[in-house]
C-alpha cells in the first residue's frame, strides 16, 4: 500500500510567489488605500458623515496591505529576503505592526497553534476550565473582563496596536532585531504623522486617518479571533499535538463573500495558510478548487461566526471550546459533591 504524501508535499506547487502578481497586488492595494484616502479628505468639504462612511472601504484596503506584509513575513510575497524585509517594514508603520516583531511572533504562532502548553505568543489567550477556575475572584474577573468582546475587539485591539506595539520592552530583551523593528517603527510613524500634518493639517490628518486604523485594528483582531476560536476546533497537549491536524481542525475555513473574501486577501482559508504558510494568499483559493477535500473542515459563515463571541474556555473533559457559563455550571457541581 503507498501511502499517502502529507500536505506540505501535496502542496508544495503552489508554494512561493508570482513576481507579476505580487507587484501588481501591492501597487493596486497601495492605489486603493491612497485613492480611498485622498477621497475621505475630499470629503471634509462635504460633512464628516461622508468621511465616515468612506472609512469603512479604506480601512479594508489596509487590511489588504497587512496581508502582504503578513505574505513578506511567510517568505511567499518575495523570492529576494530583503525586498519582503524592506515592503514588511514600511507597511508596518501603516499597519502598526512593527515588521520583524510580528513576523517572529507569527512564526511561533504557527509552530505552536492548539498546543496547550506553547500558548502566549501571537494568539488569543485561551484558558482551560480548570485554569479558569483556579484562579482567584480576581484572576477571573481580568480574564473575563479581556474576554468581553467590548475589550477584545474595541478597547483592547485599539491598545494593542496603538500603544502595545510602540514599547519595545514587550519582547525579550535577548530578541534584539524585534526591539529594533519596534523602535524604527515608531521613527518611521513619527515622520509619517509629521510629514502629512504638515501637508494636509494635523486636524485633518486625525479626522481622517484614525477611524480607518481603529476600524482596520478592530477587523484585523475580529479575522485573527475567528480563525482559530471557533467550534469544533483543536487543542493539544504537546504529547499528542500535531502540524497537519491543528492546521486543519484549528484554523477556521471563514466563508466569507466574495467581495470580502478580495479584501481580506483570501485570509479566511485559513486552514491552508496553516497547511503551509508560504503559500501567497493570490493562490489560496486555487488550492481549495483544486483539492476539494480541503472543503471537509470546520467552516464558519458570516453570520455563523458572531456565535463564536461566546466560546470563552477549552473544556478539556468534553474536548470542546465552552462559554464562562459551563465554567459556573461545573464549580457548582463539584462544591456541592
Amino acid at each position: 500500500m503507498v501511502k499517502e504524501p502529507g500536505w506540505s508535499a501535496r502542496l508544495a506547487p503552489y508554494k512561493g510567489p508570482v513576481l507579476w502578481r505580487s507587484i501588481w497586488q501591492l501597487a493596486s492595494a497601495a492605489a486603493l488605500f491612497a485613492g480611498a484616502w485622498a477621497l475621505m479628505y475630499a470629503s471634509l468639504r462635504v460633512g464628516y458623515w461622508l468621511t465616515l462612511l468612506l472609512a469603512a472601504p479604506a480601512a479594508f484596503f489596509l487590511v489588504r496591505l497587512f496581508i502582504i506584509q503578513h505574505d513578506c513575513g511567510h517568505a511567499a510575497f518575495f523570492k529576494s529576503g530583503r525586498a519582503a524585509d524592506i515592503v514588511g517594514s514600511i507597511l508596518g508603520v501603516l499597519t502598526l505592526t512593527p515588521y520583524h516583531y510580528w513576523k517572529k511572533t507569527h512564526a511561533l504562532h504557527h509552530a505552536t497553534s492548539g498546543n496547550l502548553e506553547h500558548r502566549g505568543f501571537g494568539d488569543i489567550d485561551t484558558l482551560t476550565v480548570d485554569e479558569y477556575l483556579q484562579r482567584s475572584r480576581w484572576g477571573r474577573f481580568k480574564y473575563r473582563v479581556y474576554r468581553h468582546p467590548a475589550v477584545l475587539f474595541g478597547v483592547g485591539a485599539v491598545l494593542h496596536f496603538f500603544v502595545r506595539h510602540r514599547i519595545p520592552s514587550i519582547v525579550p530583551r535577548e530578541w534584539t532585531r524585534e526591539r529594533r523593528s519596534i523602535f524604527w517603527t515608531d521613527v518611521g510613524l513619527l515622520v509619517l504623522v509629521v510629514v502629512l500634518g504638515r501637508l494636509v493639517g494635523f486636524g485633518p490628518l486625525l479626522l481622517v486617518h484614525l477611524p480607518v486604523s481603529l476600524l482596520s485594528c478592530v477587523i484585523g483582531v475580529w479575522l485573527f479571533y475567528v480563525q482559530h476560536q471557533f467550534e469544533p476546533t483543536y487543542w493539544e497537549h504537546d504529547e499528542h499535538w500535531a502540524y497537519d491536524a491543528a492546521a486543519l481542525q484549528g484554523s477556521s475555513y471563514y466563508r466569507l463573500p466574495k467581495l470580502l473574501q478580495w479584501a481580506t486577501g483570501s485570509i479566511g482559508l485559513h486552514h491552508i495558510h496553516h497547511l503551509l504558510p508560504r503559500i501567497p494568499n493570490y493562490r489560496l483559493q486555487r488550492v481549495l478548487d483544486d483539492h476539494p477535500e480541503l472543503l471537509k473542515v470546520p467552516t464558519l459563515s458570516l453570520l455563523e461566526s458572531f456565535r463564536c463571541v461566546r466560546l470563552t474556555l477549552w473544556d478539556e473533559r468534553r474536548r470542546r471550546l465552552v462559554p464562562f457559563a459551563a465554567a459556573r455550571e461545573l464549580d457548582t457541581k463539584t462544591r456541592g459533591s
